[in-house]
């Protein structure tokens, strides 16, 4: 689309920014066990190479490093400093690198390389390649890459989420409305209400807007080859994805990479 459709100027990502210190109540680091094992369940599958390297781009609070560092020495990337304070508190003994995962170079290469629910930030196709190629750039050969957005085309509905959780004395409900503006373009919106009660009792409703990709699932496979990687579809545990997040995609980068 030539103009950006005018709702893209409210897009505010606090919840990376300035509400970051609130993130462990809205999905708690307990809510990522499973996801976690199913990762590292696909890196020992289909690596071609034995894992023992991972680069997390877009890693955020840490929560699947959490678990992955047990058996993985794990290199976190993330766009914003707040979020990745969060996570030096929880995984202090992971390499920790601030970057943009479009452009990031870091001159080295990894067994792994997971790009989970961050890759929803990447709302035009162009953004989506070059943030595998990124991938692509840090993945050993014979290594693998996988990445896990919350929707394809086919498989997006407009809907509500709600959750949440208590911890410290402070707690935190939300609820998430998640519509398309136009079926043309590659994209969602999220809108997401926080109530974020202090120790104190008082209460504060804020209300924050994501912008998330959204692109058919034959555009992940054609970008993954573009790219180099062998790529993937691998179905999602049902039990751990609710209803988002049902697909995952895996390239392997081949051993005898293409000139």
């Amino acid at each position: 689309m030539e103009n950006a459709p005018p709702f893209t100027s409210g897009q505010r990502l606090r919840l990376y920014r300035d509400l970051a210190d609130w993130y462990p109540l809205l999905t708690p680091v307990g809510d990522y066990a499973e996801e976690a094992a199913f990762y590292r369940g696909m890196f020992e599958k289909h690596a071609q190479r034995l894992p023992r390297t991972l680069l997390d781009l877009g890693s955020g609070a840490g929560h699947n490093a959490a678990y992955l560092k047990e058996t993985l020495a794990c290199t976190l990337l993330d766009l914003e400093p707040a979020m990745l304070a969060c996570s030096r508190q929880m995984n202090p003994e992971c390499e920790h690198v601030q970057g943009d995962m479009r452009t990031t170079r870091l001159g080295r290469v990894f067994d792994c390389v997971l790009v989970q629910d961050a890759v929803n930030s990447m709302t035009s196709r162009d953004d989506l390649e070059r943030a595998m190629r990124t991938a692509y750039e840090h993945t050993a050969p014979g290594g693998v890459a996988l990445f896990h957005p919350d929707y394809v085309e086919e498989t997006f509905k407009p809907g509500t989420d709600t959750g949440g959780s208590d911890g410290n004395g402070r707690g935190l409900r939300y609820l998430e409305w998640r519509w398309r503006p136009d079926s043309r373009a590659d994209l969602y919106v999220a809108d997401m209400a926080y109530l974020l009660k202090e120790e104190d009792g008082t209460v504060e409703a804020i209300h924050d807007r994501h912008l998330m990709g959204l692109f058919p699932r034959a555009a992940w496979l054609e970008r993954m080859a573009a790219v180099g990687f062998d790529p993937l579809v691998i179905s999602f545990p049902h039990e751990c994805s609710g209803e988002a997040g049902r697909e995952v995609f895996l390239g392997t980068r081949p051993v005898a990479s293409p000139p």
